[in-house]
């Protein structure tokens, strides 16, 4: 329990350094001057985002020690290679023309979502996304996000039936704000850097007395190369007690690696490299914009790595399974996104048409890969290639993942993070004409998933099919069948892929308290050894209604008649 404790404080003072780089690019300075929107737009234009689909933003603190020294020589290259803490704020985006550049251009861009009744409007919107070459960001039996220039609007209304034009809504008229504030300032710091700007070396006795490693790291989403220093250090405090290790899954297409933890108990303190067990797999950041599942991936690392001495339920989880967490695949679109373009989505890889690089990695993978919907335009944002693991990164982790199995290590389950629209997908097999055997268990599970996301913090997850691509084409056919899921996290519509920073820590407490749930399930428990009490976000707890859903309840009917009859 100690040295939980000591470790905590130790990984505040890294982060309390890597964070005075942070960047505030919420000032409306920072893309102010640009030329209004010219032109009426057939669809009409609000001044601000639709309250209906606002995302909650709790927030949660704790209060453990620090202590300040090691610290600086450690991550002094880190330091040097980015502002100090005296620069100006508007440094970041001094040095990087390209990003203040594309950020103006999200001036001109609106999201939409258009209201679907029918197949036909399906199909209208398919056609017309294809033929534009629009940026889709949500597509469900419901509704379609789709990103597009004002410019281009009246385009689109053209093409489209009447029926779908009356129903629509605009979700984001401020595309430029948004993505603007979506990158980390020192708001929470401001203590620290007057301190550094007065000439005063921060210690124990001049911080604020509530600072702990969540008020730090994960107050703000982080670039790449903070990400890693975190996940290094993370690994040099707990790796002597055998239970985190930092592996590398592979290399980027631009030769960046590819991090990942892996967190377990091992008996005796043996080294976690000659050891292999029962994996489950927790991976984010196949798509570049989608900085929240980067994020959440590793809020639960490090929610599993401080509960471990506290939680009866993780330790038992810890010591029979290896987690390994991958929290960002696509580390060169992930880069791209905080150096050049904030909506970037595909990974940077080039293609046959120079002008239009990236693969979209979800779509990547080789198993029944001809069977997919996959684009085969290289300017669209879902190319999957010309061929089965074209993407770098896509072959990477099926060659690591193969070779995990054939060096004894067995895979028992996989969650796979992405953004957005709050959902938990079934693996329906590489297309949804064709349903796994055991649907009923596996949508039992999904909808266990989504309650315990609920319970934490309020926040509804609904259970859909996931058809096609994604990492289960990578790891499903070495996955037992029953332990596989894609979460789409936060949130439904209001913010899309630039969901505030305040979500980061909520998010995280939902995936944290889905993922106990299915290990728990995974021991064999069906998550019958589930604590009827679970903290919410403000440390209030919850308590677990004792009567199960209808559903739940008939899906498990069929299961156990299944078996019976087998």
């Amino acid at each position: 329990m100690h040295l939980i404790h000591r470790s905590q404080s130790f990984i505040l003072i890294a982060l309390l350094f890597l964070c005075l780089t942070g960047v505030d690019y919420t000032s409306a300075s920072r893309i102010s001057g640009l030329p209004p929107v010219r032109g009426e737009s057939p669809i009409r234009i609000p001044t601000s985002p639709n309250p209906q689909l606002s995302a909650s933003t709790p927030a949660s603190t704790s209060t453990p020690r620090s202590f300040f020294r090691y610290l600086f020589d450690r991550f002094s290259s880190i330091l040097s290679s980015h502002a100090s803490a005296g620069d100006s704020l508007t440094r970041w985006v001094d040095d990087r023309p390209r990003l203040i550049e594309s950020l103006k251009g999200y001036e001109d861009q609106v999201v939409i979502r258009f209201n679907v009744s029918s197949a036909q409007h399906e199909a209208a919107l398919r056609t017309v996304v294809d033929r534009m070459l629009l940026d889709v960001w949500d597509f469900t039996d419901s509704h379609v996000d789709i990103r597009i220039p004002t410019r281009r609007v009246r385009f689109l209304t053209r093409a489209l039936p009447p029926s779908l034009l009356e129903n629509h809504s605009i979700l984001i008229p401020d595309l430029a704000r948004l993505a603007a504030a979506t990158y980390p300032s020192r708001r929470s710091l401001t203590h620290t850097q007057q301190l550094y700007d007065r000439g005063i070396t921060p210690t124990s006795h001049t911080l604020p007395k509530k600072f702990d490693v969540v008020d730090v790291y994960f107050q703000d989403y982080q670039p790449y190369s903070v990400m890693v220093a975190w996940m290094r250090l993370v690994e040099s405090m707990f790796r002597g007690r055998g239970l985190v290790q930092m592996i590398n899954i592979g290399k980027s297409y631009e030769g960046r690696d590819i991090p990942a933890l892996r967190i377990g108990i091992r008996p005796d303190n043996k080294d976690m490299s000659g050891h292999r067990r029962e994996t489950l797999l927790v991976t984010g950041g196949f798509h570049a914009r989608e900085w929240i599942a980067t994020s959440t991936v590793n809020y639960v690392a490090w929610s599993f790595i401080q509960s471990v001495d506290k939680d009866p339920i993780v330790r038992k989880i810890l010591e029979r399974f290896d987690l390994v967490f991958i929290p960002v695949l696509n580390p060169d679109g992930y880069e791209y996104t905080w150096e050049v373009d904030r909506l970037w989505r595909k990974s940077r890889q080039r293609t046959k048409m120079a002008y239009c690089p990236g693969i979209d990695l979800d779509h990547s993978f080789s198993y029944e890969w001809g069977s997919a919907d996959r684009q085969n335009e290289p300017c669209s944002g879902s190319y999957g290639g010309d061929e089965p693991l074209q993407a770098v990164e896509a072959a990477q982790l099926a060659d690591w993942a193969r070779n995990e199995t054939e060096n004894g290590s067995r895979f028992v389950g996989y969650l796979d993070l992405h953004s957005y629209s709050q959902q938990v997908l079934v693996p329906y097999s590489f297309s949804c004409d064709v349903q796994p055997p055991n649907i009923e268990n596996l949508k039992e599970v999904a909808m266990n998933l989504a309650k315990r996301m609920r319970l934490s913090n309020g926040e509804f997850y609904t259970v859909a099919s996931a058809c096609g691509g994604a990492v289960q084409d990578a790891v499903g056919p070495l996955v037992e069948a029953r332990g596989g899921y894609q979460i789409k996290l936060r949130d439904t519509g209001s913010y899309g892929f630039l969901l505030p920073s305040d979500n980061i820590i909520p998010v995280g407490d939902e995936v944290f308290q889905a993922m106990k749930y299915l290990g728990d399930f995974l021991l064999g428990n069906n998550g019958h050894e589930w604590t009827q009490e679970i903290p919410s976000n403000d440390g209030e707890p919850i308590v677990e209604e004792e009567e199960e859903d209808e559903l739940i309840t008939e899906l498990r009917r069929r299961r156990r008649r299944n078996i019976g009859g087998e």
